[in-house]
């Protein structure tokens, strides 16, 4: 009797196929103590390092250290679930968070699950919160503005759409106030904006949230809260789950996204205390030798896409605080050296009521010189250096000494320049009105305005410039230069402004 070997094979390919199960053969481990968000699981001989673990009790977490006989890992949510001897399961994934559209105007955790009490947020897809940067090729110069609306920053320190400046000064010196400035200036010019918060107080976070709505912000913005009571191991994941949702504006939706992360000093002190709960070798100042790749793996994610991918942009400005003006400490030079640029803010400057008070003497921007519109470096294209020297001739002149007739007439135009640099918080400018009171300064126009007037005078001739010259204006707009007609058109109208005002208020 002859067997037809293809007939059997299949039937016992079916017969196979009919009664096969679905075996689960995931490594199960278990918890050998927990504590300040910190596990030491045993079992998973196969985790990988940044492997995603299912905790007992639908917690997460991360594979951090990998030892001879167990697996140091990070609990990220609500670690008191997780109780000794609870079972844990390796996913064989890296964690990811739901990113899209529903996020915005929502505030998330760390996970990007919702904390405002307005339901489940609506994702479109997730992406992976550690990502690695683009490269060389898969980027182009940074070209395109991202406006902030305030004066001092656009004329002297421009930022660009995919740099990365680095906001830096004292506590309650208005690092906050630069950022928020500038969120609320993306208005309906198509940019994202995230805004991470790590380790403040929740009542710091709520008043951030409720001035975001107050100026109709937070329809475009994201904020990733991660607050003093937290872990942290949230504290820790928080700005990169911030990245991963500007990723997602970036290279899916090919858009423009803003990244603040507020402020990037907590982060570094969150993960060193979990470092040091992990038993990794602490380097200078107690940090892990990895704090510099902390950092810059987080702030390399920021570029600018070349046209073949999108052409999209993540802008990020990361926030440090100092110790008493202390620059030159270990994470503010790490930060320093990975960004493209600072804006320094002065304590002293703050006080006097130079507000936002830059220190424009070592606040640079590396690549923004670029993306500044041309209508701008036509009007203040030695600013910075002007008041740089101010304030030196300001220091001098502070000794009593008599100067001479040039000194004395440049120490004169920089307490006005000071004056028009100056600018109410929340209250951002669009560009065509920055050009116009710089114009205004560095041409000597101000020059015979008393000092208190200066500010009173600016807000008057650009309310009369949009209604009697808005031409000026649309110019500066549409065209984006300007060349000597309407330079002199320019400062002719503010001559002629200035006889009105002068017959108006008696200046």
């Amino acid at each position: 009797m002859k067997f037809d070997v293809t007939e059997i094979s299949g039937l016992i390919k079916e017969e196979v196929r009919r009664y096969k199960t679905q075996v689960d053969v995931a490594q199960v481990g278990s918890v050998l103590e927990v504590g300040d968000g910190i596990a030491r699981v045993y079992g998973l001989d196969n985790a990988m390092a940044g492997e995603m673990l299912d905790f007992e009790g639908g917690v997460v977490g991360e594979a951090f250290n990998l030892d001879e006989d167990s697996v140091g890992a990070v609990i990220y949510g609500d670690y008191t679930k997780v109780k000794e001897g609870a079972s844990v399961r390796g996913t064989g994934k890296v964690l990811s968070v739901p990113v899209g559209d529903g996020l915005l105007g929502r505030v998330v955790n760390a996970l990007c699950e919702p904390i405002d009490g307005k339901g489940p947020v609506q994702s479109d897809a997730r992406r992976l919160v550690e990502f690695p940067a683009s490269g060389i090729a898969d980027r182009q110069p940074v070209k395109e503005p991202l406006a902030t609306g305030l004066k001092s920053v656009d004329a002297m320190v421009p930022i660009g759409r995919g740099q990365r400046e680095l906001i830096i000064g004292d506590r309650k010196t208005g690092k906050t106030a630069i950022a928020l400035d500038t969120i609320i200036n993306q208005k309906g010019k198509g940019v994202v904006c995230i805004y991470v918060a790590i380790g403040q107080k929740e009542s710091t976070v709520a008043e951030v949230v409720a001035t975001l709505h107050r100026h109709g912000a937070m329809d475009h913005t994201v904020v990733v809260m991660a607050s003093a009571s937290e872990s942290s191991a949230m504290q820790f994941i928080a700005p990169y789950a911030g990245t991963a949702i500007g990723e997602y504006f970036m290279y899916d939706k090919k858009s423009h996204a803003l990244c603040v992360y507020d402020d990037l000093s907590k982060h570094a002190i969150a993960y060193r205390e979990l470092s040091l709960l992990l038993r990794r070798p602490p380097g200078r100042e107690a940090y892990p030798g990895d704090i510099f790749y902390l950092h810059s793996r987080l702030l390399e994610r920021a570029c600018k896409l070349n046209e073949t991918l999108g052409g999209g942009s993540l802008t990020s400005l990361p926030i440090i605080e100092t110790l008493e003006g202390q620059v030159s400490a270990y994470i503010p030079t790490n930060i320093i050296s990975i960004t493209d640029g600072q804006i320094y803010l002065q304590r002293s400057l703050f006080l006097a009521g130079v507000r936002p008070a830059i220190d424009v003497g070592i606040s640079v921007s590396r690549v923004g010189g670029d993306a500044q519109p041309k209508a701008m470096k036509k009007v203040a294209p030695r600013l910075r250096l002007d008041l740089a020297a101010f304030r030196e001739l300001q220091d001098f002149a502070r000794l009593g000494t008599e100067l001479d007739e040039a000194a004395q007439k440049q120490l004169d135009r920089g307490y006005r320049m000071v004056e028009v640099l100056k600018q109410k918080q929340f209250a951002p400018m669009d560009v065509a009105h920055e050009v116009i009171c710089i114009l205004a300064g560095s041409s000597g126009v101000l020059d015979d305005i008393d000092v208190p007037r200066v500010n009173h005078f600016m807000d008057e001739l650009l309310s009369w410039m949009e209604i009697e010259a808005p031409e000026y204006l649309d110019l500066i707009v549409n065209v984006g230069d300007i060349d000597e007609a309407l330079m002199s058109g320019l400062t002719e109208a503010v001559e002629a402004y200035k006889t009105i005002y002068r017959f108006s208020f008696g200046a």
